[in-house]
């Protein structure tokens, strides 16, 4: 006997074909034939306790996996509580799939309970949208999966109509086929060949791009070919071993590593843009380098439009490729034989220390040392994010994922538990701030249902620090920053997890290593001062 598709059917095998294996979310009734349409398809459906921490779960879940990620939401409040998710992808070039309910177009015309146009919500916040058609499901489904994948990757949206998930369709394996990777030719690949060859003081600068293309082993070979120092963007962390000895860590908002970076930019002959989009730098990057007095070379997967850095070659093709072209008959050289380079890199390792007794840096150093070099680790965002961003070591790409472009708070945590989904036999540790923890807390129970056991970590000072910080630096009265101490430690208990409070690096130490030997989760409060990030971000 013959099963008859469904529209949602149709929808689920082709995420399953793209290798979609989870999916987050929170369903009401209008969801419920594709829910069951996912499971049938080998995808299991995860409940969450809020939409948004849903999606961070989901792309969690792809940085592990590199499959799109899935949130799924009912019509109205349910699809509209995961709109700062769905931007955050935006602005973070995750691709994600938003599946959610909408009532029939008939329908809507004489019901408007929960109804609103949910297509003009998700349109500027996503790379498209779409309203689900049985006659079309196929082709709809395929052009969301390629969308979402294309560089630069990102959320596409679908709008599922209660009866449309459940009508009859047919599936006949329509597939766009992929671009091929073509690499730059002809005079601008000469001029750019003839720049390289001349370079005495080149500086590559390797971003987000550069990491969705998979370009890390071909990136480690182009700078250790032509000596070549590297930063990286926060997401772009680890695409080379950071223990590299060209390698001069993150950037993007921290105006103290800037301090040390800026100097080296003026003084670069070369700046190579290696996959390299600003979305995540603060304002002290926008023209960082002067095209007039420096030569810039730009590769990247889309022509620049964002006008925040200019060059005088912008090539937009595949980094390998292109790369191995512009390699190709050059001489290997000394490069920075003027000691900037060295002395750079002695002034970021001096401030950013690894030895404080305490304090956020003490609790970065004290982490780091204590678990395992391949630890995948989450960040929320604060001041905490900030200085980890340029002390935690990152070992391969992707082992600190974090909120980068749209800078959200609240991701923290969720995307520790999607993780640890994902990859149970490696250790899982999330940063967050404890206004932060506060608004997904209630995901510990999540975190407990699915029997999992990553390691909450969470900065208490009772004070969202980083805003605190620059109401200070702005000498304005100290105004809605402040909040009251909670025992953060007797939430991870009252939701069937371990918890403890933390004062000392010995007592870290102590926290750190009994949770990595549990079966729980485990929420560690560290108790830091107030102003404790001062000079120190």
């Amino acid at each position: 006997m013959t099963t008859t598709l469904r529209a949602a059917d149709v929808l689920a095998r082709r995420l399953f074909d793209a290798g979609c294996r989870h999916a987050f979310g929170m369903p009401g009734g209008e969801v419920l034939t594709l829910v069951d349409a996912l499971e049938k398809a080998g995808i299991t459906f995860h409940l969450a306790k809020h939409e948004n921490c849903a999606g961070f779960m989901g792309e969690a879940v792809h940085h592990a996996d590199g499959a799109p990620a899935i949130l799924v939401a009912t019509l109205g409040p349910g699809a509209l509580n995961g709109i700062n998710v769905v931007a955050n992808a935006h602005q973070d070039r995750v691709p994600m799939l938003v599946l959610t309910g909408c009532v029939d177009a008939a329908e809507e015309q004489t019901y408007t309970h929960q109804v609103l146009d949910q297509q003009s919500v998700f349109r500027p916040i996503t790379k498209a949208t779409f309203r689900l058609d049985a006659e079309a499901a196929e082709v709809i489904a395929d052009k969301a999966v390629s969308i979402a994948m294309e560089a630069r990757q990102g959320p596409v949206h679908l709008d599922i109509p209660i009866t449309v998930a459940n009508t009859p369709a047919t599936e006949r394996g329509i597939r766009r086929a992929p671009a091929g990777a073509t690499a730059a030719t002809g005079e601008t690949l000469a001029q750019a060949h003839g720049w390289l060859a001349e370079a005495r003081r080149p500086l590559a600068i390797l971003g987000v791009d550069a990491m969705h293309e998979g370009a890390g082993d071909a990136l480690k070979a182009f700078v250790e070919a032509h000596n070549i120092p590297f930063i990286t963007t926060y997401k772009a962390k680890g695409l080379i071993d950071e223990d590299h000895p060209l390698c001069l860590g993150g950037a993007g908002l921290s105006p103290l590593a800037d301090k040390h970076l800026m100097p080296l930019i003026e003084d670069a002959d070369l700046i190579l843009s290696l996959g390299y989009d600003p979305i995540e730098m603060r304002t002290g990057w926008r023209d960082a380098w002067d095209v007039a007095q420096t030569r810039v070379l730009e590769i990247g997967a889309e022509p620049n439009t964002h006008y925040m850095h200019h060059s005088g070659i912008s090539i937009t093709a595949p980094l390998a490729p292109t790369l191995a072209a512009l390699s190709d008959g050059q001489t290997p050289k000394d490069t920075w034989t003027n000691g900037a380079f060295k002395t750079a890199k002695d002034g970021l390792a001096k401030a950013f220390p690894t030895d404080e007794d305490w304090g956020p840096a003490g609790v970065i150093a004290e982490t780091r040392a204590v678990m395992p070099a391949n630890t995948l680790a989450s960040a929320d965002s604060g001041a905490h994010r900030i200085l980890l961003s340029q002390m935690w070591t990152c070992h391969e790409p992707r082992a600190l994922i974090q909120s980068s472009g749209l800078c959200t708070m609240g991701c923290a945590v969720p995307m520790a538990i999607g993780r640890k989904l994902a990859q149970p036999d490696r250790p899982v540790v999330s940063f967050s701030g404890d206004a932060g923890f506060l608004m997904v807390a209630g995901e510990l129970a999540t975190a407990a249902e699915f029997k999992l056991a990553p390691i909450f970590l969470v900065f208490v000072d009772a004070s969202l620090a980083l805003i605190e910080l620059k109401q200070r630096q702005r000498q304005l009265t100290n105004t809605g920053v402040d909040f009251a101490h909670h025992d953060y430690a007797a939430m991870g208990r009252a939701f069937g997890g371990n918890g403890y409070t933390v004062t000392n690096r010995a007592e870290l130490r102590a926290a750190l290593t009994e949770a990595q030997d549990s079966d729980k989760f485990t929420v560690i409060a560290a108790v830091i001062e107030r102003g404790g990030y001062d000079g120190r971000i």
